[in-house]
């Protein structure tokens, strides 16, 4: 079942909610984040809800899905900058317990390897936000990318390079490779919230609908999770059967 709103401000209502509820009842929640245009809407909201209701975050820790490799932390297309600036610095956030991969590691395997590790320490993400790219990528775990991979480094298809080519001055800034987290790691989340907005998504909802579980779209795997909660605007939604599809209304001064 996809869940419809109305509008990407829509999603962030709801799933601000869900997470303070998620801290509320567990202050040192371990959460799986993630960047880009869909997830803004979703932080702003949560920094106000967070600061109206006095949330206290400074136990919560947090497992970025993934950094540009060749990009230092405070480089401004960095995700580690983008965390920064959208939510950890608005926040009492204890920045010991924010984790994200070294985009300047000289050791990338063992890095990588260390990050995984990490996670399983930590017992794992109580919630793991995702985002979804055209070629139905996940963190950046493209088409082909098995089901079974830990983090690891990835070099970024060309389609994912010209999507996020929009934040760079030119294609040739674009970084060609990435650490992302796996998609084993990501299903071992105990919960996955799965966002997807625009009309440019549409198509890749409707593969994902009509499709089997394949490498070739990774985030089919989604399919093989037990709590997975898939939430859309109209936009996205829009090629998907209706009946398989639950449209949310949410009260106006929520």
């Amino acid at each position: 079942m996809f869940l419809v709103f109305p509008d990407s401000d829509a999603i962030a209502r709801h799933l601000s909610a869900r997470l303070v509820e998620l801290i509320r009842n567990d202050p040192q929640a371990v959460l799986g984040l993630a960047t880009g245009g869909t997830m803004e809407p979703i932080y702003a909201r949560f920094v106000q809800q967070a600061k109206d209701s006095k949330l206290d975050v400074s136990r919560v820790s947090s497992f970025n899905l993934d950094e540009y490799v060749g990009l230092s932390a405070v480089h401004p297309q960095s995700y580690n900058h983008y965390m920064h600036q959208h939510l950890f610095n608005h926040l009492a956030f204890d920045e010991a317990r924010l984790r994200l991969p070294d985009g300047l590691s000289v050791e990338l395997e063992q890095h990588c390897q260390d990050y995984s590790d990490a996670i399983a320490a930590h017992g794992g993400v109580a919630l793991q936000l995702l985002g979804v790219g055209t070629n139905g990528h996940i963190g950046f775990n493209e088409p082909g990318t098995p089901f079974d991979s830990r983090t690891h480094v990835v070099a970024l298809s060309e389609r994912t390079r010209v999507d996020n080519s929009r934040f760079f001055d030119s294609m040739d800034q674009v970084p060609a490779s990435a650490i992302t987290m796996g998609i084993h790691d990501i299903l071992s989340a105990r919960e996955i919230v799965l966002v997807v907005t625009g009309e440019h998504k549409a198509r890749t909802m409707l593969n994902y609908q009509n499709g089997g579980i394949t490498e070739a779209l990774p985030f089919t795997a989604l399919k093989r999770h037990a709590n997975v909660h898939i939430l859309l605007d109209e936009a996205a939604a829009s090629l998907l059967d209706d009946q398989a599809c639950r449209r949310v209304v949410q009260p106006t001064c929520a």
